[in-house]
């Protein structure tokens, strides 16, 4: 049996771990994500050097989020800013003496499901991982698209609120609108400030469906927004893309209550449009949690260092 390690790389976290090659995890683990370039560097070199201790390691593949060439070189890398315009395959491969492959986040998971997941045997859908940001894989007749400059994808980028001209745009956009961390949890943050600035920002979003739960009146605002946004911009990636199913990763997708109000949402939303409507049971795509969950950014940065060797 061949071991790969594989990084499944977030803003917050890094998800970490040993896959075999028939796509089971044997061993996994996380980190917070260190925002100092050389430190992000070595924190990997040393994962990798102690699995190693236990495993014969083949190779090691990353997923990142962020624009990611085909060379490993990272133009940006979502919200680790300290890792814009770094070569993560040349630095990584310096210190451990292993090929490294690296993959966008998003097509990673994208093609995780492909390879053993909910989208095996379709050829045409979209993967969204929602989590710090708002990613996208597009995968068209079996293959991931890239755009001309493996930008495509960026679905966060996307705005879909009235623009106030005094402001960032990207303040009115699918990052800080429907991302989780980015997005639900910051508006919750920004909301819970206004009235408390001692309030502290949080980052983990069972924060806020616990307050819901509990009664709270923003946090139950909040979430409603956060599901009419998200729902949203899956309408325009459905009329854009036309996909076979568009699948919904990250986290927060294993949280059934998320699914459900999701679901809803979507619904709700594909009714009151005219011409979605009328084809809404022949022409729309339905939309699914990814099967690997929370784990599919992890084997599908492993099953790129096949793809690449084809």
């Amino acid at each position: 049996m061949k071991y790969y390690v594989g990084f499944d790389i977030g803003g917050t976290t890094i998800k970490h771990g040993v896959v075999d090659e028939s796509g089971q995890i044997i061993v996994k683990s996380s980190i917070e994500t260190p925002q100092e370039r050389d430190l992000f560097i070595t924190t990997l070199a040393d994962l990798v050097k102690t699995y190693q201790l236990k495993y014969a390691i083949e190779a090691v593949g990353v997923c990142t989020p962020g624009i990611v060439q085909k060379d490993g070189y990272l133009l940006t890398a979502g919200a680790i800013k300290c890792m814009y315009g770094v070569n993560l395959k040349t630095e990584l491969e310096k210190q451990i003496n292993l090929s490294v492959t690296v993959e966008n986040d998003a097509n990673a998971a994208a093609i995780a499901e492909h390879w053993l997941g909910a989208a095996v045997g379709i050829d045409n859908y979209l993967c969204l991982v929602i989590g710090t940001g708002f990613g996208g894989g597009i995968v068209i007749n079996g293959q991931i698209y890239r755009g001309a400059h493996g930008m495509a994808g960026e679905f966060g980028w996307s705005i879909t609120q009235d623009i106030d001209l005094t402001k960032d745009l990207e303040e009115k956009s699918l990052n800080v609108t429907s991302a989780v961390v980015g997005g639900l949890c910051y508006q919750y943050s920004q909301s819970k400030i206004q009235v408390d600035p001692t309030f502290k920002p949080i980052k983990d979003a069972r924060i806020i469906f616990e307050a819901a739960h509990n009664g709270e009146t923003l946090a139950k605002i909040v979430l409603n927004k956060f599901y009419y946004s998200l729902a949203t911009g899956i309408l325009n990636l459905t009329a854009n893309f036309d996909p076979e199913v568009i699948l919904i990763g990250g986290g927060i997708s294993a949280n059934q209550e998320f699914n459900e109000n999701l679901q809803a949402a979507v619904k709700d939303l594909e009714t009151r449009h005219r011409s979605i409507h009328a084809v809404m049971d022949q022409a729309i795509a339905p939309v699914k949690s990814t099967k690997l969950l929370n784990d599919s950014g992890l084997i599908g940065a492993v099953y790129q260092i096949f793809h690449n060797k084809n």
